[in-house]
C-alpha cells in the first residue's frame, strides 16, 4: 500500500497517510477541516527487509556440476561436451 501526502490548501498543514490505491482520497484537514489537495510525489527507492542481499547468496553450489555435468568448471564457456 502506498503512502500518500496531502497539503492544507488554508493552514498549510501536511500530513502523510498510508491507504490503498482503491480508497477514496483525504478531503477534509484533521487540524483545521478545510479541503486539503493530494500532492504528487517522487515516491520512495526500493526498501530491502531482512537480513540483506548478498552476492553469494545465489552463487555456485559446492558439491555440484556444470552444465555439462563435470564436477570443475569448463574453461571455456559454454561448455563444449568433450571428452573429460
Amino acid at each position: 500500500m502506498p503512502t500518500y501526502e496531502y497539503e492544507c490548501q488554508s493552514c498549510g498543514y501536511r500530513f502523510e497517510r498510508f491507504q490503498k490505491m482503491s480508497d477514496l482520497p483525504v478531503q477534509v484537514c484533521p487540524k483545521c477541516g478545510a479541503t486539503v489537495r493530494k500532492l504528487i510525489s517522487a515516491g520512495t527507492g526500493i526498501i530491502f527487509k531482512g537480513q540483506g542481499f548478498y552476492a553469494t547468496d545465489y552463487g555456485r553450489q559446492s558439491g555440484g556440476k556444470t552444465c555439462c555435468g563435470r564436477t570443475a568448471r569448463c574453461a571455456k564457456p559454454p561448455c563444449s561436451g568433450d571428452d573429460e
